[in-house]
């Protein structure tokens, strides 16, 4: 039998069909470097094999001839030999066992001999002698029950296969890992056996790769399920080496299998931990960029999605928004919702069954994100059946949307910022294999906390916003009065939806002696406080204009006021039109230049003493007499027309005269025209703006 055979029955080497009868070395052999001596029937050596030379130090034309006994024994073991000899000669059997043997050098050697008498076909008879040191083999022997024993003892999994790729050995350990018997293995293929892996077929080809070049392929890293278990993932670090026997002969290939499912959970929960870390990071930067309400509740739905979410809604209490007490304590009453943002990683008919952002939806009280906003705590559904959906759901409509998306897990978690439920956190799962989990339920709970807190500011800030919006629109001007000898146009826009309501003012007044005083402002700071300064400084100029009096003393009088508000700083600009001379007098406490635009000229910054702001004071401010004719035309602004963040003043400026240029155009057409070319929609000041032009009484 072949070495191949030896493995378990496979194909003879190419090498060795082409050539019947000659077989190539055996390695063990040459590894006891076995000897053969024969001897004729008087005990002389008649053959003498070079592998008798390295073993006995004679060579064959110094032993040939010569009675072994004498040969090779010592003079105490003579006659022992002749009749061990003579027993064998006689038929009384082999002999085997360990003797020992003279060296040429003199030194005495435990040989391990197997002896047989030999028949000539004349009758003859000879002994045939096969030895080798016994030392030799007793670590040969030793070496190969230790590898038995490792084989069989090793926790590593190990097997043999051919040069076919079949199963010729399988360890235990190898059998529990697979969780198929040796009995399943031996004689089948890598794919047969291992049908069960889905990369089997890459598994053969590693084999073949390792058993055609002889490189091993060491540590290689696979996952799957078991025969024995299909519904949990294992993973192993596999490694391949060719056999080949000591003239170089492919026998085979040995494979090292080593379960590493337990760490490979590990780094995976590693993993996913970090990638949690990096969602809660991610969170803190992309979440509550702005105050406002409706982008911060579709920053949290961009970060949630795909990572924790395939989709996700976040919707807002409408109770909440309308500042009533939100629903924690009516565990039965139905929910009303504000849908805020909706965001999906894929195309699903799922999207088209959560609310549209702005739309306003109920839903009844067993609905489960009525339950988690009603009891303040999440609700998990990790496997979702078909009588879960109607619960899920707004309605059946919605229910069949979710069915044929194929919803596989969903979770509801509430948005809870200071102590109140302000809405919810609505994350399904279609695609998506994994079930949420309790993991996943901290995640979401933390995303939602972050952003709530968000929400919530944005909530009040929408409100603060709406409040200072409302209290500055019922301090302004609405229509303008009837002014003699002056026609007169006024905006007044507010700043972006994402800024604070700041504190401009504009006002035209009309007195009993035909002058008209035209005044815009600008309270420094935003919101509630800086309305509230407007007001105070807009009706204290409004009474200031009833009495007459010259510019200076009136933005004297204001600074004054000004100075008796806290923390408040302001910059005015204080005209009074005479239409009987012709002359407008006007005075500037720290304000932008206005610009004085004549029939036939070019628009023109007026050059005035600047001034102070309001609220410095003990600064004097001075007054500046400027001709107007009929069809001149003065425009009073606030900086938040011409200054921008990105462009010098300067360059502002001269594009406002250009579109002051074409002076044909309707006062109030000029005032939107300004407005709508020199304003940004995410501009963070609001502008006041006055138009007047000059007619004849």
């Amino acid at each position: 039998m072949d070495a191949t055979g030896a493995f378990g029955g496979g194909r003879a080497d190419p090498a060795e069909r082409a050539t019947p009868g000659v077989s190539p070395p055996s390695g063990l052999l040459d590894v006891l470097n076995v000897a053969a001596v024969v001897l004729d029937a008087q005990g002389r050596v008649a053959l003498w094999s070079p592998q008798a030379e390295q073993l006995f130090g004679w060579t064959a034309k110094e032993a040939l001839g010569r009675p072994a006994a004498r040969l090779l024994a010592s003079q105490d073991h003579v006659d022992l030999v002749v009749e061990l000899f003579a027993r064998v000669m006689g038929g009384a059997g082999d002999w085997a066992g360990a003797f020992p043997v003279r060296h040429k050098d003199g030194s005495t050697r435990l040989v391990e001999f197997r002896n047989m008498r030999l028949l000539d076909e004349h009758g003859d008879l000879f002994a045939l002698g096969i030895a080798t040191d016994r030392t030799r083999l007793r670590r040969l022997e030793r070496d190969l029950a230790l590898s038995a024993r490792l084989v069989a003892q090793s926790p590593i999994g190990l097997a043999v296969l051919d040069t076919d790729l079949r199963y010729v050995l399988v360890n235990p350990s190898l059998e529990r890992i697979n969780g198929l018997p040796a009995a399943d293995h031996i004689g089948r293929s890598v794919r047969d056996a291992l049908s069960f892996l889905d990369d089997a077929g890459a598994v053969e080809s590693a084999m073949r790769q390792v058993l055609a070049t002889g490189t091993p392929l060491v540590e290689q890293f696979t996952a799957g399920h078991t025969h024995g278990d299909q519904h949990y993932e294992h993973a192993w670090s596999v490694s391949y080496y060719r056999l080949e026997d000591a003239g170089g002969r492919v026998l085979g290939l040995a494979t090292s299998v080593v379960d590493v499912t337990q760490s490979h959970q590990a780094a995976k929960e590693i993993a996913l931990s970090r990638r949690r870390l990096a969602l809660i990071a991610d969170a803190t930067v992309r979440i509550g960029t702005t105050l406002d309400l409706e982008q911060t509740a579709r920053e949290l739905a961009d970060v949630v999605v795909p990572e924790l979410a395939d989709i996700a809604a976040v919707d807002i209490l409408d109770s909440v928004l309308e500042g009533r007490p939100s629903l924690k304590s009516s565990a039965h009453e139905p929910a009303v919702f504000r849908a805020l943002a909706v965001a999906s990683s894929y195309p699903s008919e799922a999207v088209r069954a959560a609310d549209p952002p702005g739309d306003i939806a109920r839903y009844e009280a067993d609905r489960l994100v009525t339950q988690s906003v009603t009891t303040g705590h999440p609700v998990l559904v990790a496997h979702v059946h078909a009588r879960d959906i109607s619960r899920i759901a707004r309605d059946d409509d919605a229910a069949a949307l979710l069915a044929r998306a194929g919803l596989r897990s969903y979770l509801a978690v509430p948005l809870i910022a200071r102590g109140e439920v302000l809405g919810a956190l609505d994350l399904k799962r279609t695609r998506n294999p994994r079930p949420f989990n309790d993991d996943d339920i901290i995640l979401a709970g933390e995303l939602a906390a972050r952003a709530a807190v968000c929400i919530d500011n944005a909530r009040w800030y929408r409100n603060a916003h709406h409040t200072a919006l409302a209290l500055q629109h019922h301090l302004l001007p609405h229509h303008p009065p009837p002014t003699p000898g002056l026609e007169v146009a006024y905006r007044y826009r507010p700043a972006a939806a994402t800024s604070e309501i700041g504190g401009d003012w504009f006002d035209a007044i009309a007195q009993p002696d035909d002058t008209t005083v035209l005044v815009v402002g600008d309270v420094m700071g935003s919101g509630i406080n800086a309305a509230a300064g407007m007001g105070q400084l807009r009706t204290a100029t409004r009474t200031l204009a009833e009495l007459s009096l010259d510019p200076t003393r009136v933005l004297e009088q204001l600074d004054r006021t000004t100075s008796a508000l806290e923390e408040t700083i302001a910059t005015c600009v204080y005209a009074v039109y005479d239409p009987h001379r012709a002359q407008c007098r006007i005075a500037v406490a720290g304000h932008l230049p206005p610009v004085l635009i004549r029939a036939g000229r070019a628009p023109r910054l007026l050059d005035l003493p600047t001034g102070t702001p309001l609220g410095v004071g003990g600064v004097p401010f001075e007054v500046t007499s400027v001709r107007m004719e009929p069809g001149d035309q003065l425009v009073l602004y606030t900086d938040g027309l011409v200054e921008t963040r990105d462009q010098p003043i300067d360059e502002r400026l001269g594009l406002l005269l250009e579109l002051l240029a074409d002076t044909s155009r309707p006062l109030e057409e000029t005032c939107d025209r300004l407005l709508d070319t020199l304003r940004r929609p995410d501009d963070h000041d609001d502008v006041a703006l006055v138009i007047a032009r000059a007619k004849a009484l």
